[in-house]
Formats: structure tokens, C-alpha cells, sequence
């Protein structure tokens, strides 16, 4: 009989483009996220959780990677005998099914419907340096308003999110644009063909990594790249093409000359001038609510999204300086964004349902609390109770039940006890702060040692004599004083 072949053993490592998260992320993520829904929650925002599983009839659209197996997501068929299941997906973003609740459920919801959600969405995308299948959104949405009113205050609510969970002002800057006036600015150019159209938007967002200058080029001929290659252009005549200019350069000192060129240049144009007033509207309901030009302002170079949203369009950006990877300074970047999307819902109901949402990449500001000193820091861990007397459990479990009913973490060490010194090193593994000593004598005279393992790492690193003197790195307390003597301690006081 031949000998039956071993299964191999699974690798013990995550999928490609996939990571785990440990304690002091998953916490500082945690915490952001929390100050972040009080804002929504005061503002009136209502929490909503999805499923992270939708028809995918009902997300509607795969992302545009259309060299991934279903085109960007994550999809399968249900299992069914006449092979006709229902295909799933995990969804690839908070929005879409957004537009399937409020369609399912718009009979029982307030009209308008004001939600906030958080969770992860998933990509079938090719994984890179920062970029995951796996990431957490982190959306607000008002949906059944066409009030312009809804629009600013998305935006002084996200200025409000920054200056929550740490970004001062002078740190960011909530900007806003409107794509009924770049649809004006199209107009006045007479590009009416939508294969035109769509080239012209990407032109556009390309301006800031190429300039003026390299978005005349491709609306024009062409022009060469960094790399010698050659790129062709949109083929419009020059003066066809200032519109476009004159809509990218409009930016002014104030809003109100940032208006007045952005009305130069949409020319006749009605829609253009639609979005123009939509802009002075926010503008004006902004500065109603104290959210002056250094937190929130008009800038017309946001080309964020143009192919999507339907109206105002905004981005959150952290203006202070990082160093890049290679020791260069530029400014952090975005942070967030949304804008104006009218017709999401219409595919589920057939009537048009106005709607305005942002989202918050979570990644991405959690890396900027870090560059600023407001994240990143070692999680304190647990206080933990040694073993010195196996049979003395129920004592150290007294111990730690006490510690924790008056909100102190603590724990019982629960390995092997017999080498005191792993015990030791196990609380320094886990960052504690004490360790709790109570052997035999120590429980006769009713009294505990009590390790300040903060000021051991003080000392080993450079505390004074005087520090040292002030404050020994072990006490001994009665055993009545345990919970006060490590309040104490955890307050520096020690």
C-alpha cells in the first residue's frame, strides 16, 4: 500500500495586498473614528452599518481596473443548481450602498436623509506601496436636498473632523469647486462631443503635476513627458482652449474676485452661471458660520471626481511640510473629499434624488496625526499581577478585579510562573506600567510590592539620581492601598 503523502502546511502569511493591524493601531484608528462620528452625531447625522456584501446589480458599476478579474472588485456567484445564483461582491466603497438602503428603505427614512458610516470596503486592485485591497471609508451623506445649504455645511463639517482629532487651524484647507461651471467652461469652448469632453477632464487632471503651460500642450498637440515619450493631445485650437485657462487660473485674493473670474470664464453659458451662484451661495452660508477663507474656500483647481459628482465638488488638504521618502519637503496632501452626486439613487427608483457626501480617507489622516505628534506613541498596556503561589489564584484575580473596577487596565499573568523574570519581562513586552508583587510574607503582613516599570524605563534611559530618589522604582504599599497607589502612578505622581 503506498504511503499516503502529507498535506503540505498552510503559509503563515497574509494575501498580497492585504495586512494585519495590532493593538495600537486598531486603538488610535478606534479613537479617531470616535471623535469623528461626535461630530456627525452633532451635527444630526444618524449612524447607518451595511452589509459589506452587495448584489452586484446592486453597486451598479466595477471600478474602472479592467485588467482585474472582475473588473476591480471582489465578486462571486451564489451556488444554485440551474447555475442562474445571484452574483455578490464585498462592497467597494460606503456610497453605493448608501443609494440601495435609501431606495430600499425610503418610505421609513426622513426625507432628508442625513447618515454617517465607517468600515472597510474592498479592491481587487494590484497592491503597491500604500495602496491595500483592504481600507477603511469613513462617509457622511445627505440625501433628498437639492439646498445648496447641505453642501457647506458637509464642508464646515469636515473642517470641524480635522480640528477634532488634531489638525490645528493653518494646517488644512477645505477647498470647493462646482462641475456646473467647468460644464459652462465646456460650453464656452464648444466641445460638446462626450469622447472630446472626457478627454478634456483628464487634461484637466493632470494641471497640478503639469501646470498651465502642460495643459495648453494637451489640449493642443501634445507634449513630451518627463520620461521622453511623446503624449498626444486633445487637438484643440488655442483659442478654444483658453476656457479651460482661464478657469484653472481664476483662483483670486478674495471669493469674490475668484467669482468674477470664473464668470469671465464660462462666458453665456447658463449652467456655468448656475454653479457660479451655487459657489457665492456657499461662499456666503460659510462665512454666516464662521468658517473664514483660512479654513474653507472657493478654488477652482479641484478637479477631483469632475467625472462623477454632478455639482459642488470639495477636497480636504493638509497644507503643513513632510519630508518624503527621499528627504525632500512637500506638503502632505489630501485627506478627504466629496461633492454634489444627483444621480446614484435614480437607478434603483427612476426619479433623480439630489444627494452630497464626503468621505474621509482614514489611512491616510491617521498618518498625518502621526506626523504631527498626535498619534503614533506606544499604547500603554496592562498592570499586570504576578504568580508567586499557584495556589493563591483567587487573591491575584481579587486583585485585578479591583484594579478594574475602577477603570484600570490590569491583568493576571497567566504563563508559566515558576522563572519570575519572565513574568518581569513579559510586562515590560507589554508596555505596562506596574508590575504587582505579593508573595507569602508579603500576604501575611498584608502588604504588596508594587514595580514602577514607567520610571525604570525613565532610569534606564536618562533619569536623575534626584528622579530616582524622589521616586524609588519599587514601593511597598498595604495591600488597602493597591488601587489608589497605582492611580497615583498612572498620573506621574507616583
Amino acid at each position: 500500500m503506498a504511503k499516503q503523502k502529507k498535506a503540505p502546511r498552510p503559509k503563515a502569511e497574509t494575501p498580497k495586498g492585504f495586512r494585519d493591524y495590532f493593538g495600537t493601531e486598531v486603538t488610535e484608528r478606534t479613537e479617531m473614528l470616535q471623535r469623528i462620528a461626535g461630530v456627525y452625531h452633532r451635527y444630526g447625522f444618524d449612524a447607518l452599518e451595511s452589509s459589506g456584501v452587495e448584489t452586484v446589480e446592486a453597486l451598479g458599476k466595477f471600478l474602472p481596473d479592467v485588467d482585474r478579474p472582475n473588473e476591480g472588485v471582489f465578486a462571486w456567484q451564489e451556488d444554485d443548481e440551474g447555475g442562474k445564483g445571484d452574483w455578490l461582491a464585498l462592497r467597494y466603497d460606503l456610497t453605493a450602498p448608501l443609494a440601495r438602503v435609501y431606495a430600499q428603505h425610503r418610505n421609513d427614512l426622513p426625507t432628508p436623509y442625513r447618515r454617517y458610516a465607517m468600515g472597510p470596503v474592498w479592491r481587487n486592485e494590484k497592491p503597491g506601496p500604500g495602496r491595500y485591497r483592504q481600507f477603511y471609508q469613513c462617509d457622511a451623506d445627505t440625501v433628498g436636498t437639492a439646498s445648496v445649504a447641505a453642501d457647506a455645511e458637509i464642508c464646515a463639517m469636515l473642517a470641524d473632523c480635522l480640528e477634532e482629532v488634531g489638525i490645528p487651524r493653518g494646517d488644512y484647507l477645505v477647498r470647493v469647486n462646482n462641475r456646473k461651471v467647468l460644464n459652462g467652461v465646456l460650453e464656452a469652448m464648444g466641445v460638446s462631443d462626450d469622447g472630446q469632453q472626457a478627454d478634456v477632464l483628464r487634461t484637466i487632471d493632470k494641471f497640478d503635476k503639469v501646470g498651465e503651460a502642460g495643459v495648453r500642450e494637451l489640449l493642443g498637440k501634445g507634449r513630451l513627458d518627463a520620461s521622453g515619450a511623446y503624449i498626444d493631445g486633445v487637438g484643440l485650437a488655442p483659442e478654444q482652449a483658453q476656457p479651460v485657462i482661464a478657469f484653472l487660473t481664476s483662483k483670486g485674493a478674495t471669493a469674490a474676485e475668484t467669482l468674477a473670474n470664473l464668470r469671465a470664464a464660462i462666458g453665456e453659458s447658463q449652467i456655468g452661471a448656475e454653479g457660479v451662484e451655487e459657489l457665492e451661495q456657499i461662499a456666503a452660508l460659510l462665512e454666516a458660520g464662521g468658517y473664514s477663507a483660512d479654513r474653507i474656500e472657493i478654488d477652482p483647481s479641484v478637479v477631483r471626481g469632475l467625472g462623477y459628482y454632478t455639482g459642488p465638488v470639495f477636497e480636504a488638504e493638509l497644507t503643513f511640510e513632510i519630508l518624503d521618502d527621499k528627504g525632500r519637503k512637500r506638503q502632505f496632501g489630501s485627506v478627504a473629499g466629496g461633492g454634489r452626486y444627483d444621480d446614484l439613487v435614480a437607478r434603483f427608483t427612476g426619479q433623480t434624488m439630489p444627494a452630497v457626501g464626503v468621505s474621509i480617507g482614514v489611512d491616510r489622516l491617521l498618518a498625518a496625526l502621526r506626523e504631527k505628534g498626535r498619534a503614533g506613541g506606544e499604547a500603554e498596556g496592562p498592570v499586570v499581577v504576578t504568580v508567586m503561589d499557584r495556589d493563591r489564584m483567587a487573591d491575584y484575580q481579587a486583585m485585578v478585579a479591583e484594579l478594574r473596577s475602577a477603570g484600570i487596565r490590569a491583568e493576571v499573568y497567566l504563563g508559566n510562573p515558576k522563572n519570575f523574570g519572565n513574568q518581569l519581562k513579559y510586562a515590560d513586552k507589554r508596555n505596562s506600567p506596574a508590575a504587582v508583587i505579593e508573595g507569602a510574607d508579603e500576604h501575611d503582613r498584608k502588604v504588596v510590592q508594587v514595580k514602577d516599570l514607567i520610571l525604570g524605563k525613565k532610569i534606564a534611559e536618562n533619569a536623575t539620581l534626584e528622579e530616582w530618589k524622589e521616586r524609588p522604582s519599587q514601593a511597598e504599599i498595604p495591600r488597602d492601598q493597591l488601587v489608589p497607589h497605582i492611580q497615583k502612578l498612572l498620573k506621574g505622581d507616583g
